[in-house]
């Protein structure tokens, strides 16, 4: 399947996302990737997306890593996932919050299949601030820490959503609150959600305000501290109410966790890797001034409790490698840490340096060498291949 016009390494260069909630250092404290400007660097980019493709090296040209895959498609992403996906599958990205993401929630396969076609069938622009679907995809994602993360994810116990409302003595809730108490169910949880999301008013601007209140005088108590740190970005924002909705979560370097449809989740601050299905999906549940569309986001979202190690992954050990248990079939990941290990590969992959120099390697004599911080697609056809590292590397593939 090889052919000299068609080698197994292509080193990357990345597209890099300068939203405003970006860390300004991270980056370059990790990867000595510079930061003239000071600008927010908040995401890399590593693969084929339209909003943000890679560039690679191909006869001595730099050209769209879409533009080097569309040259031999089944060359490059392999004959199983060219027909099954028929792209690249997956986006990878280092993400480096300062402060805190929307919260969101995905769409299921169907969902956006469904909300897709019917989207386009309404002639709604795919530009449109109010357009809720960019694609007929999914967009399971994994998170893998590099610093301390914290993110919230997956609805708490009721138990504890109560519980913790009445610590915060909110009044102008207590209806809310005592209707959800009287339904401790999922249907319960649904109309409760959703009549936060809904508030407005009077009701909104008290409810805020005494959370604020209750917060200021409980510095002491990280959650208050949260609510306090997300106000001074979102000051009349009902996505304040989350932390005591969502479960509040910190990773430690070396931990990871998924994201499954369905359900609400907001990276709040820290530095990691992710991997996703290549879709653009956000349904939007607050810390935001963009659309919320509160009936299509409800429709969407599975109401279930979820504890916190539900969420994190455990890797199992395969060979020299750490795989992670990804419950989607677009994209898999894995950790390798300080070895010299052969692997074999039948569709795409990319290559993350994560702390130390990374060396490729294939059989017949190519090589490419990686620092920290850089990255390379492997086509599919290159069959076989060997890493060697004294630190960790990070390995995205399908």
């Amino acid at each position: 399947m090889n052919t000299p016009q068609h080698p197994h390494f292509y080193r990357m260069h990345n597209p890099m996302q300068h939203y405003a909630w970006g860390s300004t250092d991270q980056l370059n404290h990790l990867f000595g990737i510079s930061n003239p400007d000071g600008q927010p660097q908040a995401e890399i980019w590593m693969g084929a997306h339209p909003n943000g493709c890679s560039q690679v090296n191909y006869q001595e040209q730099s050209i769209p890593l879409s533009e080097l895959i569309a040259k031999a498609p089944s060359y490059f992403l392999g004959t199983r996932t060219m027909g099954h996906f028929g792209q690249l599958p997956f986006l990878f990205k280092v993400l480096s919050a300062a402060q805190a993401l929307s919260i969101q929630v995905h769409p299921s396969m169907q969902q956006a299949k469904e909300g897709f076609a019917k989207e386009q069938q309404a002639g709604i622009d795919l530009t449109d601030p109010k357009r809720n679907y960019k694609d007929p995809n999914h967009k399971p994602e994994l998170v893998y820490a590099l610093t301390r993360y914290q993110a919230m994810n997956g609805f708490r116990p009721i138990e504890t959503i109560l519980t913790l409302f009445k610590q915060f003595s909110i009044s102008a809730l207590v209806p809310l609150v005592t209707q959800l108490s009287d339904n401790q169910n999922a249907k319960g949880l649904e109309q409760f959600f959703g009549q936060i999301l809904s508030l407005s008013g009077q009701t909104r601007h008290q409810a805020i305000e005494e959370l604020v209140s209750y917060s200021r005088k409980h510095t002491s108590d990280p959650l208050a501290a949260l609510i306090n740190e997300l106000h001074e970005l979102y000051p009349d924002d009902v996505g304040l109410f989350a932390p005591l909705i969502l479960n509040v979560m910190t990773l430690e370097p070396g931990d990871a966790m998924f994201l499954y449809a369905c359900t609400p989740h907001a990276y709040l601050k820290g530095t990691g890797l992710e991997v996703m299905a290549s879709s653009d999906n956000v349904l939007r549940a607050g810390l935001t001034p963009k659309y919320i569309d509160v009936p299509e986001l409800l429709s969407c979202t599975e109401f279930v409790s979820k504890e916190p190690q539900q969420l994190l992954m455990q890797p199992r050990q395969v060979g020299d490698g750490d795989v992670y248990p990804i419950p989607v079939n677009d994209f898999r990941f894995a950790i390798y840490q300080d070895c010299d290990v052969a692997l074999s590969c039948d569709s795409a992959e990319i290559i993350f340096a994560i702390d130390s120099k990374v060396q490729l390697s294939h059989y017949e004599g190519e090589s490419i060498t990686l620092q920290r911080g850089q990255s390379a697609f492997i086509a599919a056809g290159t069959a076989s291949y060997r890493i060697l590292t004294a630190g960790r590397v990070a390995r995205a593939y399908c």
